[in-house]
């Protein structure tokens, strides 16, 4: 079966697939963004940003990678980091698989290729936390090899282009755009072809809004477009439901710190939190359970209520507030003040609805 017979597209528009690289290139050339990764595009930085721009917005990428690059400049620095080092670095973008992949990736690098990143697409996809997308952005921008990167924007902009109204959440239909790229990338721009498709996607043949098709370079040669049917692609399977999980959130305060416990196994495992109970509890139960660990409370206050959405979960949150005097942290558990918190221990943005309050709420714990 050839790629047009799975994602369901007339001959037409596939033949004008390769008109779109001339005009796309000269695109890009006048309205790329400047980006620190684009700027400077050794292996190890688009590598680094690749992995940062999964599920996140280039404008919150930009500081962390920045700050991430100073702290390890080299894959061989990345390799020898502490995990508490690396998941402070990586607070508050989420999805910390990432950096541990990420990693362990780097120590491959440098156990079996010297510190530097394979110049082969192959060997690249072998790496942890790469997959055939991040592979090839790396394979094309960084090394210039003419292999397709197949994102989010890149399969909405193909899906327009072409006119086709096939899943983009099907890997079968994602492996048959790929298989269309191949023979329309110049072989010598690969990476700035691949970086103006996701551009284009970005800025101009939009998400969630109405594509900018008076601002298009490829306009003449989308079917979506001529068919005034932009709004209707693409076709994206809905996802499964959350599942829901309530959780009281408790700030145990003493003498200006709080309260710490490192999560275990499983969802953020080794970041630290505050006490984190199961359920929605009453302000009773959160008095007992905060006196078993080592100190009765003096004061205890409620905090907002708040929702923090995962891949697969949602927490529903309730909160406390309480002050207690300093007793020895129970185990597992340590004290942290304002400093510690900035510097040392690396919180989830989970808990940022409790967490941004925290210099006042400890100075009240004085």
């Amino acid at each position: 079966m050839q790629p047009q017979d799975i994602l369901l597209i007339p001959a037409e528009p596939l033949d004008n697939l390769p008109a779109i690289a001339t005009p796309l290139l000269e695109w890009y050339d006048k309205n790329a963004r400047s980006m620190p990764w684009r700027d400077d595009p050794k292996p190890y930085h688009v590598w680094l940003s690749e992995i940062m721009l999964q599920q996140t917005r280039v404008e919150a990428v930009r500081g962390y990678y920045i700050r991430f690059l100073a702290a390890l400049p080299t894959v061989e620095a990345l390799a020898q980091a502490p995990e508490d080092l690396l998941l402070k670095l990586w607070e508050g973008l989420g999805y910390y698989n990432r950096v541990r992949n990420l990693q362990k990736a780097a120590k491959i690098v440098v156990a079996e290729y010297d510190g530097r990143l394979p110049a082969s697409y192959a060997a690249l996809l072998s790496l942890p936390g790469i997959g055939e997308y991040t592979a090839g952005a790396i394979a094309s921008i960084a090394f210039g090899i003419p292999v397709p990167a197949v994102d989010g924007n890149v399969l909405r902009v193909l899906s327009r282009i072409l006119g086709s109204y096939s899943d983009i959440s099907s890997p079968q239909v994602k492996a048959a755009y790929r298989l269309l790229l191949p023979g329309i990338i110049p072989a010598h721009r690969s990476g700035n072809f691949n970086q103006a498709l996701m551009e284009l996607g970005a800025t101009v043949c939009l998400p969630n809004a109405a594509p900018r098709c008076l601002e298009c370079p490829v306009a003449p040669y989308c079917a979506a477009r001529e068919g005034g049917y932009t709004l209707e692609l693409p076709v994206k399977a809905a996802k499964k439901a959350r599942r829901v999980e309530q959780r009281t959130v408790v700030l145990v305060c003493a003498a200006g710190k709080l309260l710490l416990f490192r999560r275990g196994k499983g969802l953020l495992s080794g970041m630290y939190e505050p006490l984190n109970l199961e359920g929605h509890l009453p302000p009773g139960e959160v008095e007992k359970i905060v006196a078993g660990l080592g100190g009765p409370p003096s004061e205890i206050h409620p905090l907002s209520a708040a929702r923090h959405l995962f891949t697969h979960v949602e927490w529903q949150m309730q909160g406390f507030w309480v002050a207690v005097p300093p007793f020895p942290p129970p185990g597992g558990g340590q004290w942290a003040d304002t400093h510690d918190l900035a510097t040392a221990y690396a919180l989830p943005s989970a808990f940022r609805a409790y967490t941004k309050d925290l210099p006042r709420l400890l100075a009240g714990a004085k």
